[in-house]
């Protein structure tokens, strides 16, 4: 699960974007100031912070001085729309600048955008009683630890990489085995029956007749 901080002094803006975010299954922590903000980052590793700019105690200027130089991503959330605003802060740092007022439909997209461009890890996955730890490669269903084989590991790492989206047998094949798919889909389909019958995840993992296959995550 993606680790985002949200520093905002808005309240109703940072509820915003956190029910928006946690809805699609990022964990988030709110701070309401810049010396709150810089407190809440140091607690922890992040994989992202959005961050207003008009601060009260610290500037969202000197946080991201402060910041970039772990190489968290940041995104700044920011009435200052004019260029020269923008331009300081990408200069100084930040990896995406995006006025306010703004579409949660956007946010979510340049959200997902960079933690995909800068290459965030997912460390956890939780979801129908089924907990997964990437790090340790390992599964465990209601506390009890499920063995998988690697390939059925990878492929539940390709499900939750790209949950809610149709992949097909090919990009399975090629993404997991990692050799040129040559049209048997015998090996995907049984691969999956197999992680789907493990984990219980029949009424997750869902086939797409003459296409492929796609976990539905229920927010």
């Amino acid at each position: 699960m993606y680790g985002i901080l949200i520093i905002e002094d808005d309240n109703a803006i940072s509820n915003l974007i956190r029910s928006a975010l946690c809805g699609e299954g990022y964990e988030c922590e709110v701070a309401s100031d810049g010396a709150e903000g810089e407190r809440l980052f140091d607690s922890r590793k992040w994989d992202l912070v959005l961050l207003d700019l008009m601060l009260p105690e610290v500037s969202g200027f000197d946080l991201i001085e402060y910041i970039k130089p772990t190489g968290t991503p940041i995104i700044v959330l920011s009435a200052m729309n004019g260029v020269g605003d923008k331009v300081r802060g990408l200069t100084m740092g930040a990896d995406d600048y995006i006025g306010k007022p703004f579409q949660v439909r956007e946010l979510l997209a340049r959200v997902e955008a960079v933690l995909r461009r800068t290459g965030a890890k997912i460390s956890s996955f939780s979801y129908a009683g089924v907990e997964v730890n990437f790090d340790k490669r390992e599964v465990s269903k209601d506390g009890e630890v499920i063995p998988l084989t690697v390939k059925e590991f990878d492929l539940l790492e390709l499900f939750i990489s790209n949950k809610n989206v149709v992949i097909s047998r090919q990009t399975i094949y090629e993404k997991v085995w990692k050799e040129e798919f040559m049209g048997d889909t015998r090996t995907v389909d049984s691969h999956v029956h197999s992680l789907r019958k493990k984990i219980g995840y029949e009424d997750v993992i869902h086939t797409v007749f003459g296409v492929g296959y796609r976990m539905d995550i229920v927010k």
